[in-house]
């Protein structure tokens, strides 16, 4: 009697503490949303040091495709996030620190403006500025990384439907002009929001105009420092994006500050950061799980910091050593879920993300 005690309650306890796989979805069927989530510097360490810190496990263990890729830019072997992003965003190869324009050049466009092109509502939710390199390369033609006022700008010709993050001083108190994008964006019938309104989740939002909340002037703080906005604004996207239109929706997801820790050698913030952006990964998964019709990819755009894991101290907790504070060149992992995901299993360039969406989603050729 003890004995099957004993195994009951060992059973119990795996159940508990490892996420239970989500069920697979149809190869045949063509997806009707796409959500795409980096987590900014978040290689495979970073992802264990998340998992042996965490009693509950992580959600991303509820994957079953799970593939690889390669995160070299154009001119370098060790990227950055604008080049990364703009490989995922376009399908090309850029030099670092730029998105694929120059002179000589236009990048194509987006898979966000793919779709949004097509009838997809489209959002955007980041917890950086909406104008850092990520968000930036899926809707800017400016050609470096650092034109912040100019990325802001470039939000006014693509009319995003949903998007959360910082960087409000970039639209209303510019120093390269005396415009105030912000006017400009409810001009162009978007309701725009910020801190000073109160919480997101507080604010009554409504799918019948675009919505748009600053988090912040500049960069929002960390979860640590009191960011509370993350979980709560991809909740309430999620039912936005979906009420926005009957065709589906795109949804780009970043937990940016997951690379921050990264370049400080500050362990304990990559770990956090990354266990809160594994929060997200698993609403996103019930909702697709639920749904039936929503492709989830989850990866990053490079390694940050050589994060590595030398053994556990005294209360079980990984220690950790950094090798750099800069990016490194290493594989970054890519998780898939729902209809299509299977395209995402193997070893590929990054360029490759692009084009796999592209695939699943039976676009075969650009939008005019």
């Amino acid at each position: 009697m003890y004995i099957r005690l004993f195994i009951f309650l060992i059973a119990t306890f795996v159940s508990c503490s490892t996420p239970s796989p989500v069920r697979s979805v149809s190869n045949e069927k063509t997806p009707k949303n796409v959500i795409l989530m980096i987590g900014d510097g978040m290689g495979l360490s970073q992802i264990s040091g998340a998992l042996y810190s965490s009693r509950r496990g992580l959600e991303l263990e509820r994957f079953q495709v799970i593939g690889l890729q390669k995160t070299s830019c154009k001119d370098n072997l060790v990227t950055d996030s604008a080049a990364a992003a703009a490989a995922m965003a376009r399908g090309i190869k850029a030099e670092k620190n730029t998105f694929g324009t120059d002179d000589k050049a236009k990048a194509p466009l987006s898979v966000l403006e793919e779709m949004k092109k097509r009838g997809w509502s489209a959002g955007i939710v980041v917890t950086s500025s909406l104008t850092h390199a990520t968000p930036a390369a899926f809707v800017t033609y400016q050609h470096q990384r650092s034109m912040y006022e100019e990325i802001a700008k470039d939000f006014l010709n693509i009319d995003v439907d949903f998007m959360v993050g910082g960087g409000k001083e970039y639209f209303d108190r510019r120093s390269n002009d005396e415009r105030n994008l912000i006017e400009e964006l409810k001009q162009k019938d978007a309701i725009v929001k910020s801190y000073l309104d109160g919480d997101i989740m507080d604010l009554n939002i409504s799918p019948q105009k675009r919505f748009i909340y600053f988090s912040a002037d500049g960069e929002p703080l960390s979860r640590s420092a009191g960011r509370t906005y993350f979980l709560p604004a991809c909740e309430r996207g999620i039912i936005f994006l979906e009420r926005r239109s009957e065709k589906g929706f795109f949804f780009l997801v970043e937990g940016s500050q997951i690379d921050w820790g990264g370049h400080a050698n500050v362990d304990e913030m990559v770990v956090d950061e990354t266990i809160e952006f594994d929060e997200v990964v698993g609403k996103m998964l019930d909702f697709a799980e639920k749904d039936g019709e929503t492709l989830v990819i989850v990866t990053a755009d490079h390694e940050t910091g050589g994060f590595s894991i030398t053994g556990e101290n005294d209360k079980g907790k990984p220690i950790v050593e950094f090798i750099s504070k800069d990016h490194t060149a290493t594989m970054i992992p890519v998780f898939a879920y729902g209809p299509g995901s299977e395209k995402f299993a193997g070893i590929y360039e990054n360029t490759k993300i692009h084009d796999k969406i592209l695939e699943a989603l039976r676009l075969n050729t650009p939008a005019e």
